[in-house]
C-alpha cells in the first residue's frame, strides 16, 4: 500500500526497538511538540536526562529521530543536542512474517499501555465542553463487512487516500488552516474474524 502520510517504515527490528514505553513517549512528544533536548524531555517521559539521551540515540539508529541542533555551535559552546522526529508517524514495511507479526504485536501492546483509555479521557475532559456541531459529529461506528484479504487492502488504501490531505495539513502553519478546523482523533480498529475451522475455534 502506498505510504501517503510519509510515515517512517519500520522492519521487525525497528518495531522491537520502539516497543519500549520511554522510547514511545519520547517519539510521541517530539511528534506533537516539535524539537527538544534530552533534558527537556526527561521529566515528561519519566527518565533521567542521560537515559533519555540514550533512548534518543537508539531511536536515531532506526531513523525515527534525527539531530536538529547546530553541530558547530554545540562544539564551540557546549550546547545540548536538540532532536526532532523524522515524520509524524510510523508503519510496518514489507510483507508480514512470523517474526514481524510478533514484533508488531509487542509494539501494539506498548502503545495500548502508554495510550491508556483514550476514549474515557475524551468523554471526561473534552466531550462535556464540545459545542453542539462538534458533539453531533462525535461518536463511534461498528461496521461489519464481508471482504477478501485483497479487498480489505483496497479499503485500507481508500481510507488512507481520503484522510491524507487532512493528515498532511498538520505540517502546515496553523494560520493557514480553515477557520473552523481543529484537532480530531480518528480511532479505527480492523478486526478480522478467525476461521471457525481453525485450531481453538468453536469446532475444535
Amino acid at each position: 500500500m502506498a505510504n501517503l502520510y510519509g510515515d517512517v517504515e519500520l522492519d521487525a527490528r525497528g518495531m522491537r526497538a520502539l516497543a519500549h514505553p520511554v522510547r514511545l513517549a519520547i517519539l510521541t512528544r517530539l511528534q506533537s511538540d516539535g524539537p527538544s533536548t534530552a533534558t527537556r524531555l526527561s521529566e515528561s517521559v519519566g527518565a533521567s536526562p542521560s537515559v533519555t539521551s540514550w533512548h534518543l540515540r537508539q531511536l536515531a539508529v532506526h531513523g525515527l529521530v534525527r539531530d536538529a541542533s547546530d553541530a558547530q555551535a554545540r562544539r564551540d559552546h557546549g550546547r545540548e543536542r536538540w532532536w526532532e522526529a523524522v515524520s509524524r508517524g510510523f508503519r510496518f514495511a514489507g510483507e508480514p512474517e512470523d517474526d514481524s507479526l510478533e514484533a508488531a504485536r509487542a509494539l501494539e501492546q506498548v502503545m495500548e499501555s502508554v495510550d491508556g483509555d483514550i476514549v474515557g479521557r475524551w468523554r471526561a475532559e473534552d466531550e462535556p465542553r464540545l459545542e453542539p456541531p462538534w458533539r453531533r459529529r462525535a461518536g463511534r461506528a461498528n461496521t461489519r463487512i464481508v471482504v477478501t484479504p485483497a479487498e480489505l487492502d483496497q479499503v485500507e488504501e481508500a481510507i488512507e487516500r481520503l484522510l491524507a490531505p487532512y493528515v498532511l495539513r498538520k505540517d502546515d502553519p496553523s494560520d493557514t488552516h480553515p477557520a473552523e478546523a481543529r484537532w480530531v482523533r480518528v480511532l479505527r480498529y480492523t478486526l478480522p474474524a478467525a476461521d471457525p475451522e481453525a485450531p481453538g475455534g468453536p469446532t475444535s
